[in-house]
């Protein structure tokens, strides 16, 4: 959302009417009671709880797409937070990471925001917005929030005006910090990182950590270049600070986005339809998790090696022959075998869920004298319903959980073991 974008294009000391005031001299009194009877028919409301409510849901849907991260606090008490500004996200990142005690308002352009009843609320309740007028008395509606600020609110502008482009920051205007000097308030500098990566200008949506860092007070005496200064330099090291991470995830990820990636899952799971006990699931788990971007490759490799192993177990067990077939247990083979009688290659639909084995049932079809083309059409559906949900699954916790991707090893740990377990409950379930 581009909520903020106007209030500090209009932060400049003068605006477009010829009849309004300079930054630097105070408006009339009746120009004053005006602007602010406006602004607070249009101001957000200040509840606490509408506010905590706003950080949740912007916090969730920031989660879902790569995670939010914040450093430093506010100060107690009313401030101008002004920060740098390249993409509609900007809005987004800072109602997530700045608390709800100071129920942060942003600013926002009166002639696209507050042109109609609808978007005026979307506004309001979404990203707490507030009116500011691109074409004359902008300041007046700046100024008309100082006795908000005397209140313990945060007003967010980007005094830049709009986005900039490549990371880079423009020159900063003046209304923010006259809004800061009016109220008697400080100037709070913050950097954000990722959101240029997350939705471009003219781009499109993808998945990027968001990073939030909030600096030291200025006084609200700061001039633009001293504030544009603090800005820069939190972006600055904001941007460069490495994501922690984990060595192993590190070399995992560089297998699985590879071609050695696309042969390891091929093969593993052509073995695990023939004899191999350990499912490509697993092994889905953990590189999908490391390479969330080579998911749907890695998956559908798997299924590929999957149906092509299940033909070769299909033609043996016609001939008699069979491959040993580790962690399986009669009560599994009969009743895939009585499931193959009554059902012919339909029987493997219960595959994904049921525990056994993939290879149990190509083994009994085979025997059957089940058609390879009847097989292989229904185990695909069968086989592919679980193998590219497992891996898309996967590859969405690596996403929500990017930001701890420095617990790769133990993430590892954690996803051996439970294998182990569900393989050790299954297989004596069903003995």
């Amino acid at each position: 959302m581009r909520p903020g974008t106007y209030g500090a294009e209009n932060a400049s000391g003068r605006t477009n009417d010829p009849t309004a005031t300079t930054a630097t001299t105070t408006t009339t009194a009746t120009a004053t009671a005006t602007a602010t009877a406006d602004v607070r028919a249009w101001a957000p409301p200040r509840s606490r709880v509408a506010s905590a409510l706003r950080r949740a849901l912007w916090w969730c849907v920031l989660t879902l797409t790569g995670g939010v991260e914040r450093r430093g606090r506010l100060p107690r008490g009313g401030c101008v937070v002004v920060a740098n500004h390249s993409s509609h996200a900007d809005t987004a990142a800072l109602l997530a990471a700045l608390d709800a005690r100071h129920a942060p308002a942003i600013g926002a352009a009166a002639d696209y925001w507050f042109a109609s009843p609808w978007r005026s609320r979307i506004c309001r309740r979404l990203a707490a917005g507030f009116p500011v007028r691109r074409t004359g008395g902008g300041l007046g509606d700046l100024l008309a929030m100082a006795d908000d600020l005397r209140a313990g609110r945060a007003v967010v502008l980007f005094p830049e005006g709009t986005r900039g482009a490549d990371g880079a920051l423009g020159s900063f205007h003046r209304g923010a910090l006259v809004l800061a000097a009016e109220a008697g308030v400080p100037v709070v500098p913050v950097g954000i990182a990722g959101t240029d990566r997350l939705l471009p200008k003219h781009g499109r949506l993808r998945a990027s950590l968001v990073r939030v860092r909030i600096g030291a007070p200025l006084p609200p005496s700061v001039t633009p270049e001293v504030a544009r200064d603090a800005v820069a330099r939190l972006h600055r090291r904001t941007s460069a600070e490495a994501l922690r991470d984990s060595t192993a995830r590190r070399r995992v990820a560089a297998v699985a986005a590879g071609r050695w990636g696309l042969l390891i899952a091929f093969l593993w799971a052509f073995a695990e339809a023939l004899s191999w006990p350990l499912m490509p699931e697993l092994l889905l788990g953990a590189a999908c998790f490391a390479a969330p971007a080579a998911a749907l490759r890695l998956s559908a490799t798997a299924l590929a090696g999957s149906l092509a192993g299940s033909l070769l177990a299909l033609e043996l067990a016609g001939t008699g022959f069979a491959l040993p077939a580790p962690l399986t247990t009669d009560r599994m083979r009969a009743e895939v075998r009585h499931s193959v009688s009554v059902r012919g290659a339909d029987a493997v639909a219960g595959q994904p869920w049921n525990g056994v084995p993939f290879k149990v049932y190509a083994v009994e079809a085979g025997r059957a004298d089940v058609p390879a083309g009847d097989w292989l059409a229904a185990s695909a559906a069968a086989r592919g319903s679980r193998t590219l949900t497992v891996g898309l699954a996967f590859a969405a916790l690596g996403v929500l959980l990017r930001r701890y991707r420095r617990f790769y090893p133990a993430y590892l740990a954690l996803l051996v073991g439970s294998f182990a377990v569900g393989l050790s409950l299954i297989v004596s379930g069903w003995r």
